[in-house]
């Protein structure tokens, strides 16, 4: 089972590979646009200096990937290690076309790639931009910054620096490269499979919490609750509440089946990064 989980992580990350360097050199390089992170603050310098942008991708991440080896241990370190680099040998070898000099395409379809690349490699357990390794470790270390934050401070720098350099135009559509980017890495990471929260306020509550425990094989919890306003007439009433986590791919039986108990049922939903632990479909390929 291991070997085969180890050729699907290979095959995925190779995929993210070809399609973050499909990005680069298919649409960016060529335009003077950049990403963010590690990979934009390569390509900057590499605009400024003229320096290979293959070597500077790898020694810009060399520091990222020691604080991965640190932290987040030695497979992940040698996973990722082995991503960047052959993500720069790839920049060197293959001869990918310039795909469009239209600068809103490129700057849409060169983050859509690299996006893609980027959400790949971490669905295989590494990563191609160390920089999401120092964010996840300074959100660990202070309650103020967030992920995310970090990730949008770090980028706001680049691109300023950006707009000094090469200019207000290319630093803008950059932005838009990295809009694209992070959007698709979203969509790769979560996409249709992304985590959702179901709370189901009904008489018939323990109808439908041996449904989804026993039919449909998920975890639920009982919170204790009253009715605040009853057209019934019972106000105040006691009610078991019913919560459960579910993908979105499970949501329309999950309906279905609340809803064939008792057509009345208040069912809410919300949207979950990721969870831990509990009886839950994981995610392919993490």
């Amino acid at each position: 089972m291991n070997v085969i989980k180890g050729i699907k992580d290979a095959i995925t990350i190779g995929l993210g590979i070809l399609s973050a360097a499909f990005g680069l050199k298919g649409f960016l390089l060529s335009s003077h646009f950049i990403d963010g992170g590690a990979t934009g603050i390569s390509m900057l310098i590499s605009d400024i200096t003229n320096a290979s942008i293959s070597i500077l991708i790898f020694l810009i991440n060399v520091p990222f990937l020691w604080l991965g080896y640190k932290k987040l241990g030695l497979q992940f370190a040698i996973k990722s290690t082995i991503a960047i680099g052959l993500l720069s040998v790839t920049l060197v070898i293959i001869k990918f076309p310039d795909v469009t000099h239209d600068k809103l395409l490129t700057a849409i379809f060169g983050g859509v790639f690299i996006g893609t690349g980027s959400g790949l490699a971490m669905r295989g357990g590494a990563v191609i931009d160390g920089t999401e390794i120092a964010a996840v470790l300074v959100s660990k270390k202070t309650q103020i910054l967030k992920v995310s934050d970090f990730i949008l401070l770090l980028n706001v720098l680049i691109f300023s620096l950006a707009a000094f350099f090469l200019g207000v135009e290319p630093a803008m559509y950059s932005i838009l490269t990295y809009m694209a980017a992070a959007k698709m890495i979203d969509f790769i990471l979560n996409g249709i499979e992304q985590y959702s929260g179901i709370t189901v306020i009904s008489t018939h509550s323990e109808a439908i919490r041996k449904a989804i425990t026993e039919t449909l094989g998920r975890g639920v919890t009982i919170y204790q609750g009253k009715s605040g306003y009853g057209k019934d007439g019972h106000i105040n009433d006691p009610r078991d509440i019913v919560f459960t986590v579910a993908t979105r791919l499970e949501i329309p039986s999950l309906k279905q089946t609340i809803l064939g108990i008792d057509p009345k049922a208040f069912i809410v939903q919300q949207s979950i990064d990721d969870t831990t632990g509990g009886l839950l479909k994981r995610k392919g390929l993490h």
